[in-house]
């Protein structure tokens, strides 16, 4: 009855096995270049795990809003005009709710970056 999911399994070890060991035969040996992490050329000035100041939370979050409406604005576009005036309707509702974001954000000093 288990006989099939045995067998899946058994393979999928196989695969893992086949691919750590390609690794092992073909990856380059580490060295201080190889290892060090890439900041466009300069060694780097503070650790990559270091915290970020509180004040770039609220830009990130407006910053998703901004990017949510573009994934909505473009299949919007291509059906427009098949929809006809119910598609503009509610994008301008959809538009209006990301105002009332911009319109938080500005009221928070979120736009402000000093």
């Amino acid at each position: 009855m288990y006989a099939g999911v045995g067998a899946m399994l058994m393979v999928a070890a196989a695969v893992i096995v086949a691919v750590l060991a390609l690794h092992r035969l073909t990856a380059v040996a580490p060295t201080r270049l190889t290892v060090l992490p890439f900041e466009s050329g300069w060694p780097p000035t503070e650790h990559s795990l270091s915290r970020y100041h509180a004040r770039w939370y609220p830009a990130t979050l407006l910053f998703l809003a901004f990017d949510v409406e573009m994934l909505f604005m473009y299949p919007w576009a291509v059906v427009v005009a098949e929809l006809g005036t119910s598609a503009v309707i509610e994008m301008f509702v959809f538009l209006g709710a990301l105002f009332v974001v911009v319109a938080w954000a500005w009221r928070e000093g979120v736009l402000r970056w000093a």
